[in-house]
């Protein structure tokens, strides 16, 4: 099998944080904390996918390795697409690593790939089982943050469905908290990796019914009966959702001073 592809899409424009990729954390822009990330996963290669000649000159000047795509490709999985066939067509697995991501974790990408080995997946991403703390803190901070969502599985880990409400609704919670420290909820963590062929089959589609209605694109997959694996998880040591404004940035800069920087030179 070839080496696995991560490809990273980045584009400056943003409603809430125009220019975000390039905007710096820590003193190290927030691409090259992404890149850095996909850089130390074992035996895979990664390529930024821009549409910006800003973006592609701060490749450059880093070494990263970079391609351009398509303005008027409308989503990640687009440009993932786009990006994997002009750098590397002969790779099987294909890993969308949103450029907005700095502190994803290598180990969730490697366990991604790994898991897409099975002949019977065809997507994979990573999920984590939220403490009871955790899920208190998710309840108050939804009133005002936005997050990935969460899944809801089968047994075997096929996801049965993706929402950006919390789910399961949790009866006897009390009990169950007597029970165990951990909670049922699986947040779900916005990475993803596909087969080839079934990212090429996804993007085929046409939007889904409930993919318009909740704006996740991985609906579409489960609507159309794809398998979408989920991975169990570890939280991070600096566990941070996608930098969507400022103010997110503000504190992630707070969580390195806090924890440290993982960025490897």
């Amino acid at each position: 099998m070839s080496k696995p592809l991560i490809v990273i899409p980045a584009r400056m424009a943003s409603t809430r944080f125009p220019g975000k990729p390039l905007a710096e954390i820590a003193g190290i822009s927030m691409l090259r904390r992404t890149a850095n990330v996909a850089a130390r996963v074992p035996g895979a290669d990664f390529v930024v996918a821009t549409d910006h000649a800003d973006i592609l000159q701060h490749c450059e000047t880093h070494a990263l390795p970079v391609v351009m795509t398509d303005k008027d490709l409308v989503s990640g999985s687009d440009r993932t697409l786009a990006a994997a066939q002009a750098y590397r067509p002969d790779a099987e697995i294909i890993i969308n690593l949103q450029g907005d991501a700095p502190f994803s974790d290598p180990a969730h990408i490697e366990a991604v790939i790994l898991r897409l080995k099975d002949d019977n997946v065809d997507i994979a991403t990573p999920a984590i089982q939220l403490s009871w703390a955790d899920l208190d803190v998710l309840r108050q901070s939804k009133l005002t943050t936005p997050f990935s969502g969460t899944t809801v599985v089968e047994k075997d880990g096929r996801a049965i469905w993706f929402s950006k409400n919390i789910l399961p609704a949790i009866r006897k919670e009390a009990d169950l908290r007597n029970r165990s420290p951990l909670s049922p909820v699986l947040r779900h963590i916005g990475l993803y990796g596909f087969k080839q062929r079934a990212l090429k089959d996804f993007n085929a589609l046409p939007q889904s019914t409930y993919e318009a209605l909740e704006g996740l694109e991985q609906l579409r997959a489960i609507e159309n009966g794809m398998y979408v694996a989920i991975i169990r998880v570890d939280v991070p040591q600096i566990s941070s959702p996608g930098i969507d404004t400022p103010e997110d940035l503000k504190r992630a800069e707070a969580l390195i001073a806090n924890y440290g920087d993982p960025f490897q030179p």
